[in-house]
Parts: structure tokens; C-alpha cells; sequence
């Protein structure tokens, strides 16, 4: 059990060299207010004078300090090999391998590292100062000093040390592996205690609190701290342990800790005679010693554990660093191949590093096509900005200057081409979404799958610079495509085409039954047979001209010619007005439009029009839907993925470019450097722990 101690001393000292506490190591933290008598505590442990003295606070930076106990044997040896003449020394880790022997050397130095860090204005500081001290007088512990708890700001002192002080406090208390040694001078109210109150709000069952009450000589007459210690006023599980500290007289004096050690106990045996041997110093470091060594054996598991992790991690991190170059050539083609699979594994889905947060790669280039661009499609009204006037506008202006018997071909033509017009911005649209998304693409292989580019900024920003070129090159090409896919619609109506045929022949079955019911309501005085012969002879005429190959649509037109009125209203043009005696007539003035309503012929035409724009309309968006995606990933998506290797090859892989292209960052170098160091110092603790395991230490 009393190896384990040195084996935490052992991992401070690895983590030591890396200038990291990423481990929380089982420590003894000393809490207290502003003359509590802290110092006088540690330095009754430590046996020596090591600490500054002074007014208001002293302590203004943690005081990581490590007593070691060594045998007389290891003594004289080390004594030998370094040439240290005494039997206590010890070594600041900011200083390095220097040794002193001299302790009032070490409080200057203490001193001078406070000021050099936190100045001389009292303000604090978070970064500590490490000391061993090597000596066989002491047991082996790990003690932290903390500034000491203090409520107003004194002289020069920030308006916020208390702050800053609880701030530093709670820093290291919060450790769940350190002891709290809670300080507090008797001749206070224990009620009223601060290092046992902030204590509490970390360690809220008690179970890592140890509490000091020092200067119990100098309690009021009559009074005593009986019930105290016994724990009646303020109870604590790890017990409450009284000591008497060196008064300042005593330190002006320099009488020594031994000295006073022993007045103490000559205090405590005629004060407090049944309770002396459960208080004093030196019952106080052989407590601490047994406290530490089994809270080290209950953290060690978790410890190795955590140790364990942390070095997985840091090789991970050291691997995303990579090598230092030694082929650059080699180097360059791999990273260029390795990037151009990677996109292109995105692409089809089969990427190393999958993202779950939301649509990537080709899984979003396929909802682009048939999510976003199709139910832009959808929502296309095939008659939309389409009104009856712009319909009965287009028929006349296709019939010239002579009234026409039939609906004319030409203004089909023109409303559906009008129509079919407006399918070519959604296109569009969809080649840009499609073009952003492969520009996302690059970004997403830079930060998940070839980390290794992040080495090399230069050869990221090559790299990316290399595909946005050609992507924007493949993008006018892409719309050009696009845009040709629209106009070859817009440059041949077929209106042979099945689909619009059979449409064709079910709105000429509507239009004959309509015809048959307006023959079965005729009156009486009218002949059906003369009205027989009137649909014979529309009948024949459209006859003649589905002969002449004008189309089957066209075959409706006239056989509705008789079919009932509607009741659309419309905006007719009147007759211009008489014109006054004496005034010419100007031919070209527009009349203001009228309501009326729509004659049956006019009612007839617009829903003969209408029907057939929509139904060639449907057919024009079906097949642009299905070509626009097709000539999308033919000109834009697949072109990219096939040629981006040998774009990049051709592009970046020239010997003129590999020193500048694969030149490192420049905290790269040093963060692989620092990633190594740490790795080091957690393989070298984990194989600490394993050798204390294989002893069964725990």
C-alpha cells in the first residue's frame, strides 16, 4: 500500500513533462481562509521553512507539492550520483534538474516564480508551481496550496478576487480524486467555517473532507475546543484533527518545526489529554498518508481506464497527422487518388464517413431530382397565366382578316409552345442545385474523410480550386443541354403522338355526345331529319379534313358547332359609335371593352384549346422530367466523376509543384510533436499502473 503513493508521484512527474493535467490525479487539496494557518500546516508536514510569509494574501499561486520519503540507502546513493551534500533537498520543475538544498533558496525561488507569473500587484494566477521535496523525515504526500479565501479586496488587489479565488478553488476541489483538507483557525466559529463551506458544495456526502483546526492555543480563556474535535458542533466522516501552529513570533525567532512539534504535543497532552494521540502534526500526516493511499487504490481502476482512452484517442489524433513526408511525390499522387475515390464514393453512397445530420452526396442529388424538381414540375398549372381572352385573342389573330369555319392549327401551336416555355426555369434550377451540391461535396471530403489535406493547406486549396473549375466549366454545357431539351419541344408540336391522340379521341366522344343530346332536346316544330342532315354535314367536312392530315384534334371542332352557350363572361370590344357630322372617324382608336358573354363557337373553341394545351402540356412535362435528370448526370455528374482523377493528376502532379503543395501548416508540425509527447506520457503511465497491477497492489 505505501507504493502506491510514489506511483501517483511517478504519473505527476510523466504528465509533468508535457505540461498537461488532462489526468486528474488522487491529490490532497488545503482549503482555507486568509490566516487560517495553512502554511503552517504544510510546512509542520514538510518539517522545513519553505513557504513566503507575509501580510493579506501570500499564496497567490498554486503550490503543487510532493513529499517524498526516501530510506538512507536510496539517500546516500542519490546523494552520490548528483552530488547533494544533506539528507532533504528538492527540485522545482520549472527550474529542471536544479537542486537545492538550501530551503530559504526555495522560498525566494517560490517568490520569485509567484511575481514572474502573477506579478506584484497580488493578483492571482491558475498556473501552478511544482515542487518535490525528497527528505527522510517526511511520509510520502501529494499536497496542493491554494490562495486563501478572502472577502474584500485589499490595496491594489483586483475588485473581484473573490472571484478569482473561488473560481481557482472549485478548480481543484472538483477533482472527484482529491482529498479536501478543510483548514480552520479555533478561535473562529466553526458554524461560520469557509473552507468547510466550500468543501460542501463539492463533496456534498462528506466522503473526501478532512477538516484542521489549528491555533488551539490561542482559543479564548476558559474555552476549549472539545467539542469540536469531537465532532459535536460540525460533523466530518474523515474526522476533524486539531494542531497548534508556530505563532509569528515563533517564525521571527526561526524556531524550528522540530521544536515546535514538540511543544505541541506537550500542549495537547495537558490540554486535551484523552484526545492527544488523534491530533497533533504528526498524527495529521500519517492520516493523510492513509487517506491518500486508499483513495489512490479506489481511483486507480477508473485511473487506468481513463488513461487507456486518452491514449487511444491521442494515437488517433497523431494518425490524422500523418508521417513526416519522406517520397513527396509518392506523397502528392496518393492524397490526389485517395481525395478523387472519396468523392466519387460520395457520389454513389458508399463513403467511408456516412453523415446522419442530414442529405449528402448522391442521396441528396437524388432528392433534388425527384422531391425538389419534380414537385416543382407538379406544380406547374399546364393553363397557368393563361386567361380566355389570351385564348380568343390568339384564335383571331391566326385567322387574319377572314372569319375562319375552324378552330386554326397555329394558335394551338403558339398558346402550348407559351406554355411548354415555362418548364425551361425550373430545368435550370435544378442543374444549379445539382451543381451547389457537388461543390458541397468537395468540403465534405475535406473535414471527414481525407483529413490527412488539412496537413497541407496548400494542397487542400489546390485541390478545391482544381474541382470548382471543372465543375464550372461542365455547368454552361450542362444548361445548354438543359435548354436544348426544352427547345426541341418548343421546335416540334406532334400531335400524333399516342398520348395526345387518345386524349384527342375522348374529348371528340364528349363532344358527339353533347351533339346527340342537343338533337334529343330539339322541339317538336323542328325536323330531325334536317337536323340530322346539318350534323351530316359538319360531319363530312371534318371528314375531309382529317384527310387532308391536319390532325384528329381538329376533327371536334366543328361537330360542337351547335352545342349550348355557356355562361363565361368576356371583355368584347363594342362597334365603334356613329361618328358626329363634321368629325372624321379614326379607324385605329381601341373602344373600351364590354361584358358579355361568350357565344356558344366562342365558348366551344376556348374549352377545345384549353383541353388540348393541357393534355400536350402533361406530355411535354412527363418527358421533360424524366430527360432533364438523365442529361444532368450524363453532362454534369458523371462527367465530373469519371474525369476529376486525371483532371487532378494533370493539374497538381508536377514536380515543379510538390514542395510548395505539400508544405505543412505551420502549428502542424508542432501539434504532431506535442500529440507524440502526450501519447508517450499515457503509454508510459498505463504500463506504471500495469506493473502496480501485476504486483497486486489492488
Amino acid at each position: 500500500m505505501e507504493a502506491l503513493i510514489p506511483v501517483i508521484n511517478k504519473l505527476q512527474d510523466v504528465f509533468n513533462t508535457v505540461g498537461a493535467d488532462i489526468i486528474q490525479l488522487p491529490q490532497i487539496v488545503v482549503v482555507g481562509t486568509q490566516s487560517s494557518g495553512k502554511s503552517s500546516v504544510l510546512e509542520s508536514l514538510v518539517g522545513r521553512d519553505i513557504l513566503p510569509r507575509g501580510t493579506g494574501i501570500v499564496t497567490r499561486r498554486p503550490l503543487i507539492l510532493q513529499l517524498v520519503h526516501i530510506d538512507p540507502e536510496d539517500r546516500r546513493k542519490t546523494s552520490e550520483e548528483n552530488g547533494i551534500d544533506g539528507e532533504e533537498w528538492g527540485k522545482f520543475l520549472h527550474t529542471k534538474n536544479k537542486i537545492y538544498t538550501d530551503f530559504e533558496e526555495i522560498r525566494q525561488e517560490i517568490e520569485a516564480e509567484t511575481e514572474r507569473i502573477s506579478g506584484n500587484n497580488k493578483g492571482i494566477s491558475d498556473d501552478p508551481i511544482h515542487l518535490k521535496i525528497f527528505s527522510p523525515h517526511v511520509v510520502n504526500l501529494t499536497l496542493v496550496d491554494l490562495p486563501g479565501i478572502t472577502k474584500v479586496p485589499v490595496g491594489d488587489q483586483p475588485k473581484d478576487i473573490e472571484i478569482q479565488i473561488r473560481e481557482l478553488i472549485f478548480k481543484y476541489i472538483s477533482n472527484p480524486n482529491s482529498i479536501i483538507l478543510a483548514v480552520t483557525a479555533a478561535n473562529t466559529d466553526m458554524a461560520t467555517s469557509e473552507a468547510l463551506k466550500v468543501a460542501r458544495e463539492v463533496d456534498i456526502d462528506g466522503r473526501r473532507t478532512l477538516a484542521v483546526v489549528t491555533k488551539l492555543d490561542l482559543m479564548d480563556a476558559g474555552t476549549d475546543a472539545m467539542d469540536v474535535l469531537m465532532g459535536r458542533v460540525i460533523p466530518v466522516k474523515l474526522g476533524i484533527i486539531g494542531i497548534v501552529n508556530r505563532s509569528q513570533l515563533d517564525i521571527n525567532q526561526k524556531k524550528l518545526v522540530a521544536d515546535a512539534i514538540r511543544d505541541e504535543y506537550a500542549f495537547l497532552q495537558k490540554k486535551y489529554p484523552s484526545l492527544a494521540n488523534r491530533n497533533g502534526t504528526k498524527y495529521l500526516a500519517r492520516t493523510l498518508n492513509r487517506l491518500l493511499m486508499h483513495h489512490i487504490r479506489d481511483c486507480l481502476p477508473e485511473l487506468k481506464t481513463r488513461i487507456n482512452v486518452l491514449a487511444a484517442q491521442y494515437q488517433s489524433l497523431l494518425n490524422s497527422y500523418g508521417e513526416p513526408v519522406d517520397d513527396k511525390s509518392a506523397t502528392l499522387l496518393q492524397l490526389i487518388t485517395k481525395f478523387a475515390a472519396e468523392y466519387c464514393r460520395t457520389i454513389e453512397g458508399t463513403a467511408k464517413y456516412i453523415e446522419t445530420a442530414e442529405l449528402c452526396g448522391g442521396a441528396r442529388i437524388c432528392y433534388i431530382f425527384h422531391e425538389t424538381f419534380g414537385r416543382t414540375l407538379e406544380s406547374v398549372d399546364p393553363l397557368g397565366g393563361l386567361t380566355t381572352i389570351d385564348v380568343l385573342t390568339a384564335i383571331r389573330n391566326a385567322t387574319g382578316p377572314r372569319p375562319a369555319l375552324f378552330v386554326p392549327e397555329v394558335s394551338f401551336e403558339l398558346l402550348v409552345k407559351r406554355q411548354v416555355k415555362r418548364l425551361e426555369e425550373p430545368s435550370l434550377r435544378c442543374v444549379e442545385l445539382v451543381h451547389e451540391e457537388m461543390q458541397r461535396i468537395i468540403q465534405h471530403c475535406s473535414n471527414y474523410s481525407t483529413q490527412e489535406l488539412l496537413r497541407f493547406p496548400k494542397l487542400h486549396d489546390a485541390i478545391v480550386e482544381v474541382v470548382t473549375s471543372l465543375l464550372r466549366k461542365r455547368l454552361p454545357v450542362t444548361n445548354e443541354m438543359v435548354h436544348n431539351l426544352v427547345a426541341i419541344e418548343l421546335a416540334y408540336i406532334n400531335t400524333k403522338h399516342p398520348d395526345f391522340a387518345d386524349a384527342c379521341g375522348l374529348m371528340n366522344n364528349n363532344i358527339e355526345e353533347q351533339r346527340r343530346n342537343r338533337m334529343r332536346d330539339l322541339p317538336a316544330a323542328v325536323p330531325r331529319d334536317k337536323a340530322a342532315a346539318s350534323g351530316s354535314q359538319s360531319s363530312g367536312s371534318v371528314s375531309e379534313q382529317n384527310d387532308g392530315g391536319m390532325g384528329n384534334w381538329r376533327g371536334m371542332l366543328k361537330r360542337g358547332e351547335d352545342s349550348a352557350a355557356g355562361d363565361r363572361a368576356v371583355q368584347q370590344p363594342p362597334y365603334p359609335s356613329s361618328p358626329q357630322k363634321g368629325h372624321a372617324v379614326n379607324l385605329l382608336d381601341v373602344p373600351v371593352p364590354v361584358s358579355r358573354k361568350l357565344s356558344a363557337r366562342e365558348q366551344r373553341d376556348c374549352e377545345v384549346i384549353e383541353r388540348l394545351i393541357k393534355s400536350y402540356f402533361l406530355i411535354v412535362r412527363k418527358n421533360i422530367q424524366d430527360s432533364v435528370p438523365k442529361a444532368v448526370m450524363h453532362f454534369l455528374v458523371n462527367h465530373v466523376k469519371d474525369s476529376l482523377q486525371s483532371e487532378l493528376v494533370g493539374q497538381l502532379y508536377k514536380s515543379a509543384l510538390l514542395n510548395d503543395l505539400l508544405t505543412e501548416s505551420e502549428d502542424m508540425a508542432q501539434r504532431r510533436t506535442e500529440a507524440a509527447d502526450m501519447l508517450k506520457a499515457l503509454q508510459k503511465a498505463s504500463q506504471v499502473i500495469a506493473e502496480i497491477r501485476e504486483t497486486h497492489m489492488w
